[in-house]
């Protein structure tokens, strides 16, 4: 978002920052390291066949998505694809070929040898099948090391899961054994995080949320008027908005677990907005004009009470967003030094210094969930109004660009996994959301229907 105001270094490498704050063993943007894996169709027998199709594909998404692996082209695999462990049987030795060299293996698929070795050069190999049982979608699923000599050896894990015989039910299953994958290489599962954004699909704007993948969108809000710029809190109990209710911009909040409108006091003043919560969710901060003038930033209990003024400057102060580590420190954007840059202050307010350079101008500050890193859109003296997604080390200053030469991207928001960020972005006649990897790899749409914005992600 760009605001009217009135009167580094970009080489670090994105996976040499994240090292130090995820427990992911394989790290963004070095996809020489990945492992390989293969992830062929499961069939489902009975009812069950006619949902596979969304299983495959949800299945083999969340595994793409997450970064974790290099995904062996489904065209590479071998003719033979085992259903279950008891199906594979263990490879005879090759037979010599001319002066003495091992011939290639037969293309069978029915030995793990078959998978490790080439073509398909999988280090690990996902197999399984559905069932009907008691009118639920039953799914039998293993994960193989496919370079282990032995079937002993190679099975990581074999699970049962199960779902309601229908296309969620589909989902369901796909995503939880998805997850478990994920899990055994230290990372977290993103299956059942939402995502709140800003849809004008009905014609206002109303808050909107999906699933993370992008399935699953329906309106929050349906108050018929501009209703904006969304937060969570962190344990993902309340979202806080912008909304015209009464004519001018006020703060409200909902739980997420009632949909009810919680109690906010909202100050006298031409404007209460931005609202963004501490980590313990108990207090507020947002921009307001309640001592006239320009807006500044404020703190409040999350009911509205015990208001304190945090920033005194001839100048406007929006988008206060807190540290969720610490709860020490807060980013947000000023004009005080000329275009908006991005600032970091302490919570009480004290120690105010600007982060961004001064060049072009900067907005959209997102924290990492380590608090270490913030992810911000910035023109970076780029021709007017083309934002680009920047993540910035906070200590240091390095900064790297993550979104180049395709349209307008704004409003990007960390993920609770630390992996992704979603953002929207104009690039065509509408703005829509998307996804990406945090090394910028694996862009994603998720929405079509009219104009998308401000998505917040949540758990």
């Amino acid at each position: 978002m760009r605001w009217r105001f009135a009167a580094g270094l970009s080489t670090v490498s994105i996976a040499a920052i994240l090292a130090g704050q995820t427990s992911v063993l394989i790290e963004v943007g070095k996809a020489g390291e990945k492992g390989a894996i293969a992830v062929p169709d499961f069939r489902g027998s009975g009812a069950a066949q006619q949902f596979m199709g969304t299983f495959n594909q949800v299945l083999w998404s969340d595994i793409e998505q997450s970064g974790l692996f290099r995904m062996v082209a489904k065209s590479m695999y071998p003719l033979n694809v085992p259903q279950r462990p008891e199906e594979i049987r263990a490879a005879a030795p090759a037979p010599a070929g001319r002066r003495g060299q091992p011939s290639a293996p037969p293309v069978g698929g029915l030995a793990l040898r078959d998978w490790s070795g080439p073509p398909v050069n999988a280090n690990y190999l996902a197999i399984g099948y559905t069932g009907v049982q008691n009118n639920q979608l039953v799914l039998f699923a293993w994960l193989l090391n496919a370079g282990q000599p032995d079937l002993a050896n190679a099975q990581i894990f074999g699970k049962i899961y199960l779902g309601s015989l229908d296309e969620a039910g589909a989902r369901k299953v796909a995503h939880d054994f998805g997850c478990d994958i994920l899990k055994q290489f230290g990372a977290e599962c993103l299956a059942g995080t939402k995502i709140y954004f800003v849809s004008d699909r009905t014609g206002t704007k109303e808050i909107w949320s999906m699933d993370y993948d992008g399935s699953n969108q329906k309106p929050f809000t349906k108050y018929r008027t501009i209703t904006t710029m969304p937060a969570v809190s962190p344990e993902g109990s309340k979202i806080a908005f912008t909304s015209f209710l009464r004519g001018q911009p006020e703060i409200v909040i909902h739980s997420l677990e009632t949909g009810r409108r919680l109690l906010f006091v909202n100050q006298r003043a031409s404007m209460n907005a931005q609202p963004s919560f501490t980590p313990d969710g108990q207090h507020v901060v947002f921009s307001s004009t309640a001592a006239g003038g320009y807006a500044q930033i404020y703190i409040a209990s999350a009911n509205g009470s015990g208001l304190r003024r945090l920033t005194t400057a001839r100048a406007i102060d929006v988008e206060p967003k807190v540290n969720p580590k610490t709860g020490r420190d807060i980013v947000f954007v000023s004009g005080r030094s000329g275009p908006q840059q991005i600032y970091r202050m302490n919570i009480d307010g004290a120690d105010i210094g600007r982060l961004t350079t001064g060049e072009g101008e900067a907005a959209n500050p997102s924290w990492h969930p380590g608090g270490q890193l913030i992810a911000f859109a910035w023109t970076r003296g780029f021709e007017p109004g083309n934002f680009n997604i920047f993540v910035m080390d906070v200590a240091t200053r390095q900064v790297v660009q993550l979104t180049h030469g395709a349209g307008r991207n704004e409003n990007p928001s960390w993920a609770p996994d630390g992996r992704h960020i979603v953002f929207s972005s104009k690039r065509g006649r509408a703005t829509q959301i998307y996804t990406m990897l945090a090394d910028g790899s694996q862009v994603k749409q998720l929405t079509t229907q009219g104009n998308n914005i401000m998505p917040v992600w949540s758990r």
